[in-house]
């Protein structure tokens, strides 16, 4: 093979990820076996995604928000497929993939929509506005859209859900130590407030919300948000789909067999002669 070729292989992929050589892994130009035992996961996540190592405030930020996320039960439409597909004789990948396949728009996109209303707020106050007018515009531009819900805020289970609190005191505290500008917080909670005044009662933000607090205030991207929920509901469904599968079941469903769906269509006929 000619000099040009090979070098057309080697260009046909090209990544600053990683580097790889018989007996030799660099990622991000790091050898493994210095990351091994003193990167913790959510560093190497960074460290993938953003080119670098985090500073240890935003480590334990990115920590925080990956772990509040895992689980909410079987409810979850991709809790709910994982435990489903793995009564269907699948492996577990086979589970998870099903399951995190359902992660769209309506059903793991709210992280990723937050931050982009967020951001589209924090642009209006880099043009000058204040962070009320922001809001108000952001929020007028979104429900011109045809937009009935703002995302990251309320829940259909949780008067106020329990993990955004948490998120963003944690949020705050990383604020006050410099880590992070504390910016993208006020966003939310001015957006929280908005919404409350043009709905007529409290709306909580959610922890997509406050996940999206600290994605941006982070400096990720809005399509990350999404993947990283992925990445985060994963640990969720890996663990219901293993239980699943040492409860055992056979082609579960999604309500029990002695409960049937309703039938709305033509009465009983028969086929014509």
């Amino acid at each position: 093979m000619s000099d040009d070729a090979e070098r057309e292989a080697a260009d046909w992929w090209r990544t600053e990820i990683i580097d790889m050589a018989p007996g030799v892994i660099r990622t991000r130009g790091y050898p493994i076996e210095q990351l091994i035992g003193r990167v913790s996961f959510a560093e190497m996540v960074w460290l993938m995604l953003r080119g670098d190592l985090p500073a240890p405030g935003q480590a334990r930020l990115l920590d925080a928000v990956l772990m509040a996320a895992v689980d909410h039960g079987p409810q979850a439409p991709s809790i709910a497929m994982a435990r489903m597909a793995a009564t269907c004789g699948v492996g577990l990948n086979n589970a998870m993939a099903s399951a995190v396949n359902a992660l769209g728009d309506v059903h793991g996109g709210a992280g990723e929509q937050a931050v982009e209303v967020y951001a589209a707020v924090d642009r209006r106050m880099g043009a000058g506005a204040a962070l009320e007018g922001a809001v108000s515009a952001a929020l007028d531009a979104f429900f011109a859209t045809g937009q009935k819900y703002v995302p990251g805020f309320g829940h259909r289970f949780h008067p106020v859900d329990p993990r955004a609190p948490r998120l963003l005191a944690l949020v705050d505290e990383a604020a006050a130590a410099g880590t992070v500008s504390g910016r993208f917080a006020a966003i939310g909670r001015a957006i929280e407030a908005a919404v409350m005044v043009r709905k007529g009662r409290p709306i909580p933000m959610n922890v997509d919300g406050a996940t999206a607090v600290i994605y941006a205030e982070l400096g990720f991207a809005p399509p990350l948000a999404r993947g990283l929920f992925c990445l985060s509901r994963s640990v969720g469904i890996l663990a219901h789909a293993w239980e699943q599968t040492q409860q055992g079941g056979r082609n579960k469903g999604p309500i029990p067999r002695r409960l049937l769906w309703t039938y709305d269509g033509p009465p009983p006929r028969d086929v014509p002669e």
